[in-house]
This record gives structure tokens, C-alpha cells and sequence, in this order.
């Protein structure tokens, strides 16, 4: 009963190529939700989606339209192929922030939960990085052979 309850109460992964696996598996479902279902939606910014963001008051509200298409899209897509993966989530991060905090304000919590599991997921990536299945694990993997 010990080892079973050992096991179960674990906090570690139960192997490290689990770990690195299931890390890969979320980082590209995310990467790939957030770029096609609200990246491409985005990009060009529709005038609908330029005047929400207006009426958030920000200014040059046509650029940070352009900018959160463009962390959505590019980024969500940098985070599923695992490339600048900590860059791209704390710029997704920021765009997140904003939709929870400003484009969410006063909606019920059933219209910011998805908001906030992007967030959260974001905060997760930027701590964990992209995992050992991915090109930034390749990238540093060859400058590190080529440093010594």
C-alpha cells in the first residue's frame, strides 16, 4: 500500500522521457490551438477587431491589433515547433494579460476561463521552456558543441 500511495503522491515525472513527452505534447497543441483558431483570425486585423482594441485606449490602436494577430499567430506558432518558445510566451503573456484583464473585464468567468488557461499555460512555457522535443533544444544542444 506504501509504494502504491508513493507513487501516486509522487511530484516528479514518472520518467524523464514521460515528462519531456508530455511537455512536447502540450506545448504543441497550444502553440497550435492559439495560432489557428485566434492567430489567423486576426491577421489582417478586421476594422471590428481595430476599434475593440480602440476601445481598450490603447493608442495606435491599429499597430497593437496588428501586434497581439502577430504574438497569436507567429508566436503561437513558435511555440508549437518549440523555437524562441520562452520569447514567444512572455509576449503571449502580455497579449493574455490584456484579454483577460481588459477585453474580458466584467464578462462572466465562463468568457475569461479560456483566456486564463492560455495565460496560465503561457507562464508555464516561459519557465519550462520548449522541452528536450524541440528545436530550441536542438539550437542549444549545437552551440553548445560548438562553444567547446
Amino acid at each position: 500500500m506504501t509504494k502504491i500511495l508513493k507513487l501516486l503522491l509522487n511530484a516528479s515525472p514518472m520518467s524523464h522521457q514521460l515528462g519531456d513527452l508530455s511537455l512536447a505534447c502540450a506545448r504543441i497543441y497550444f502553440g497550435a490551438a492559439m495560432a489557428l483558431a485566434h492567430g489567423v483570425k486576426k491577421i489582417p486585423p478586421s476594422e471590428k477587431w481595430i476599434n475593440f482594441v480602440s476601445e481598450l485606449g490603447f493608442p495606435l490602436p491599429e499597430v497593437f491589433a496588428w501586434s497581439a494577430g502577430f504574438t497569436e499567430l507567429i508566436g503561437g506558432g513558435l511555440i508549437a515547433l518549440g523555437l524562441a518558445t520562452r520569447v514567444s510566451s512572455f509576449f503571449m503573456i502580455q497579449t493574455m494579460l490584456v484579454a483577460v484583464v481588459l477585453g474580458h473585464a466584467g464578462d462572466p468567468f465562463k468568457k475569461i476561463e479560456l483566456g486564463l488557461c492560455y495565460l496560465f499555460a503561457s507562464l508555464l512555457f516561459l519557465g519550462l521552456g520548449a522541452g528536450r522535443y524541440s528545436l530550441d533544444a536542438i539550437i542549444s544542444k549545437r552551440l553548445k558543441s560548438h562553444e567547446g
